[in-house]
């Protein structure tokens, strides 16, 4: 029973099934400001796997998809040799513990939310660019 493990950082990732920060990559992108900006978002939150967030931070690419290493217990299957940005990874507070959609304070999964967002700020979306 979980309730009878004290969770570490050492035993904390054989709880996470199925290895949540195995699942996605983030890349920060420029702060978007004009209405040129948010069209290449629109653009790009239009492909499968792709959603943008922002948070305190700043914003951010969100591309869902699985690390083709990912064992099916949960392991990595190249742990010795892994990245860098892997072994930069640290799990002391990670989604195990909080969602990390937690954290965002705008989130767009598809390019309808995105659009939505940008005709509100742009009060003359429809107008050229």
């Amino acid at each position: 029973m979980l309730s009878d493990v004290k969770i570490t950082t050492e035993n904390k990732c054989s709880f996470c099934k199925p290895a949540i920060c195995c699942s996605y990559i983030t890349q920060e992108i420029e702060t978007p400001r004009s209405k040129i900006d948010f069209e290449n978002l629109l653009w790009q939150v239009s492909h499968d796997h792709i959603s943008i967030y922002q948070e305190e931070d700043g914003w951010y690419l969100l591309i869902s998809g699985q690390c083709q290493h990912l064992l099916k217990d949960g392991g990595c299957g190249i742990y010795e040799t892994r990245p860098n940005a892997c072994r930069d990874y640290s799990n002391e507070f990670c989604e195990f513990d909080e969602p990390a959609e937690e954290s965002f304070n705008l989130l767009f999964e598809n390019y309808d939310s995105l659009l939505t967002y940008c005709q509100n700020r742009f009060k003359s979306w429809s107008s050229p660019i």
